[in-house]
């Protein structure tokens, strides 16, 4: 459980710092491929109006090269920090 944890925390920190990387190199010419991505989900919300309780739902990805990289490193890292590794 514990190692389990571990992993989502670098897990989410990785997504984090993708995101902040991708931010950052958007308008410098020679990095701007690190923020090409795509947004997808659900953009407008559903929404379930029951008159009495309104409950809206929408979920929404933007995913781009520099997330995908630090999250590959944040797994790598966390696993070399939890102590697994495959075994032969």
């Amino acid at each position: 459980m514990k190692n389990s944890l571990i992993v989502l925390f670098f897990i989410c920190a990785g997504i984090v710092t993708g995101s902040l990387v991708a931010m950052l190199t958007a308008n410098v010419n020679a990095l701007s491929w690190l923020s090409y991505g795509l947004k997808f989900g659900l953009t407008d919300p559903f929404v379930l109006d029951l008159n009495v309780l309104q409950i809206s739902f929408g979920l929404a990805f933007n995913l781009n090269i520099s997330v995908i990289i630090f999250v590959s490193i944040a797994v790598v890292i966390a696993y070399q920090v939890t102590g697994r590794r495959r075994r032969r």
